[in-house]
């Protein structure tokens, strides 16, 4: 079996990624409480990133192309009709054995505030169904 994967939609979903993070990470929404719960100042923040922002984006692709050769498989697996649903079930999934577990793992050994750690794992939540969305809009 060949695996399918449509690369617009692995694009489209890392730009998602990057739209969720500003949008999650903004002022307005938790922004301030991140900012203050991992020690950055004003000027830290205002001076940026460049390195995590480029990191991001190969490691967003990285996600999105595993999240849609999975998707995939999981799809021609259980056979289900809504390659949409197999798309979002997978995501949940992946984030909850993989990326939430290992989260939560190394916060409490780093002794991180709780809030920090609700609020990566929910952000790599949306993130992920974000881009499972479009994965699974964007079919093979």
């Amino acid at each position: 079996m060949e695996v399918q994967v449509n690369y617009i939609a692995v694009f489209l979903a890392m730009v998602s990624s990057m739209v969720v993070g500003a949008i999650w990470y903004s002022m307005s929404v938790f922004g301030r409480e991140w900012a203050k719960l991992v020690k950055l100042s004003d000027k830290q923040l205002r001076e940026g990133n460049p390195k995590a922002l480029g990191g991001t984006v190969v490691v967003s692709l990285i996600t999105a192309y595993v999240l849609a050769h999975v998707t995939f498989l999981s799809h021609k697996f259980y056979g289900h009709e809504s390659f949409l649903q197999d798309a979002l079930t997978t995501a949940f999934w992946l984030w909850l054995g993989l990326t939430a577990a290992r989260i939560i793992t190394h916060d409490l050994f780093e002794r991180r505030p709780t809030k920090l750690t609700l609020l990566s794992i929910g952000h790599e939540l949306v993130t992920l169904e974000v881009m499972a969305l479009i994965i699974g809009l964007l079919k093979p």
